[in-house]
């Protein structure tokens, strides 16, 4: 396992690396796995490498809520280095692809053991709870079209390719909205040439554009994520 495909990993000063890569299995992610539902037990820790993972808040009243999106750029669950033995949010395998996986349990006595990943996880926890803070004020804040635009451009930067595929139902989830509302931002996007979208195929057309009719919360990300990975190798 010489080269580490998982971003967060390869932040790791180059001394700790290979004794950790040891303690991980290689897996892999297949399309619509629920890794987790609400209040079960999380058992494993997964570092994505080609796969990606959707994280949603189920809802007793409305639509449910994709809240954060795990790619080779991070790890889920940050609960578990938190301290937490559950999670109230569903974890779907969004895109499929190989992950890198440990017992929670190992997980937590490799954070005890090494400074350098306690202190990397720690940075990486305060990106997620910012990113989930943004997400929130986004819903608010932002218009449909931008903020669709925002969610396109996180998933292709995990899915690592132009073009992939979204049902309705999720881009629901994304966004927190009914699926005609859907329709009406992924037509305005379409209308503009800077995608193309039939049948819950999704091709990114024009990204520079794209970034430029995303909300603000994109590029906050992209500043965030570009923090964390700054580690003395």
């Amino acid at each position: 396992m010489a080269d580490v495909p998982n971003r967060l990993l390869d932040a790791l000063p180059n001394r700790e690396r290979p004794r950790l890569l040891d303690r991980f299995e290689s897996v892999d992610l297949v399309f619509g796995q629920c890794l987790l539902q609400p209040g079960d037990r999380i058992n494993d820790v997964y570092f994505p490498c080609g796969g990606y993972i959707s994280l949603i808040l189920p809802q007793t009243r409305g639509a449910s809520l994709e809240v954060g999106l795990v790619g080779n750029e991070g790890m889920w669950s940050v609960d578990v280095p938190l301290g937490a033995d559950t999670s109230q949010l569903r974890a779907v395998v969004q895109g499929a692809g190989s992950a890198l996986r440990m017992k929670a349990d190992l997980f937590r006595r490799e954070l005890d053991a090494s400074a350098a990943l306690r202190g990397l996880i720690s940075r990486y926890t305060v990106v997620i709870l910012q990113q989930l803070a943004q997400a929130a004020a986004c819903m608010h804040a932002h218009v449909l079209e931008g903020r669709l635009a925002r969610w396109l451009l996180m998933t292709q930067d995990r899915a690592h390719s132009g073009s992939f595929h979204l049902t309705h139902e999720y881009l629901a989830y994304m966004l927190g909205v009914r699926r005609v509302g859907v329709t009406v931002a992924a037509s305005a996007l379409q209308h503009r040439k800077l995608i193309a979208y039939r049948r819950g195929n999704i091709e990114i057309l024009n990204r520079r554009g794209l970034e430029q009719a995303a909300c603000d919360c994109y590029a906050a990300d992209q500043f965030s994520y570009g923090q964390l990975t700054r580690w003395p190798h």
